[in-house]
């Protein structure tokens, strides 16, 4: 029993942490405000300090700040990719599964196609046909995102069809909609709320590789991907804060979301949470 308790009690205090820490991250942003976009030349190229542990750049500015509000950026991105993407994969993989065979050999030729599409030519061409920015981002990385987590609610969908509940309700005269709704859906949501979870630190850092490319955010957006494409001209004359620190800032957050993921989904499937 108490082994029980401390496996609970550890992804709980596991979830609470990385949701501290993107507290954090938000809060600091909020704080900081638009410190990092103002310049002081007679602080520029300074490595980190106490007064600034994030080091200063070409123009005097603030990394720290300019990191935390790159990575409330990512964060917004992410999330708001991750989510359209977690929606599409949900309407998808209920569709297949219940709209008949015709349906589902449609949706399937389409994970098929999305899944068989080199992933990073697939963003790039979407980013760049929605005109980049960080529309074009967050519809590349929702459009190319969903088919996993679509093949794997609709085959939750398909173990479902077998259950005595669904054949009462079909033999009852409901139709394939209303089955869906009110009997499928309320089961399939805690692999949606995993899915997006875990989709989301994907999410943010294709979002970055293509801003980092020049496909996503505009250079005057302090993204997470832009500080990293602009470190680059300045890593020769050793300057290695400017790519060390956000880099390492970007690292830990898709981490932490990724252990978040995986914690959830711990909790929520019945073969672990008990363990």
């Amino acid at each position: 029993m108490l082994d029980r308790l401390d496996r609970r009690s550890t992804t709980i205090f596991t979830i609470a942490g990385c949701i501290f820490l993107f507290g954090v991250v938000l809060t600091g942003a909020w704080l900081y405000g638009e410190h990092g976009e103002v310049t002081h030349l007679n602080s520029r190229k300074l490595a980190p300090s106490l007064s600034h542990p994030f080091g200063t750049d070409w123009l005097g500015r603030d990394m720290l700040a300019r990191t935390l509000k790159g990575l409330r950026i990512s964060l917004f991105v992410g999330l708001s990719a991750a989510s359209c993407s977690a929606i599409i994969a949900l309407i998808l993989g209920l569709a297949a599964a219940t709209m008949g065979k015709t349906i589902d050999a449609v949706v399937t030729l389409l994970v098929d196609m999305a899944m068989a599409t080199p992933h990073l030519v697939l963003l790039i061409l979407i980013a760049f046909a929605c005109g980049g920015g960080a529309k074009g981002v967050i519809i590349a990385v929702a459009a190319s995102h969903w088919p996993s987590l679509t093949r794997v609610i609709r085959a939750e969908v398909l173990q479902l069809q077998s259950a005595e509940y669904i054949k009462l309700s079909q033999q009852m005269g409901k139709s394939r909609l209303y089955i869906a709704k009110k009997h499928m859906l309320p089961h399939v949501v805690p692999q949606f709320l995993i899915g997006l979870l875990l989709l989301f630190p994907h999410a943010i850092l294709h979002a970055a590789a293509l801003t980092f490319l020049g496909f996503g955010m505009s250079p005057h957006t302090p993204a997470v991907g832009v500080l990293l494409a602009e470190s680059m001209r300045y890593l020769s004359m050793g300057l290695w804060w400017l790519a060390v620190t956000p880099g390492i800032a970007l690292v830990i957050a898709v981490k932490a979301f990724d252990i978040l993921g995986s914690n959830v989904r711990a909790l929520l499937d019945p073969r672990t949470c008990q363990e």
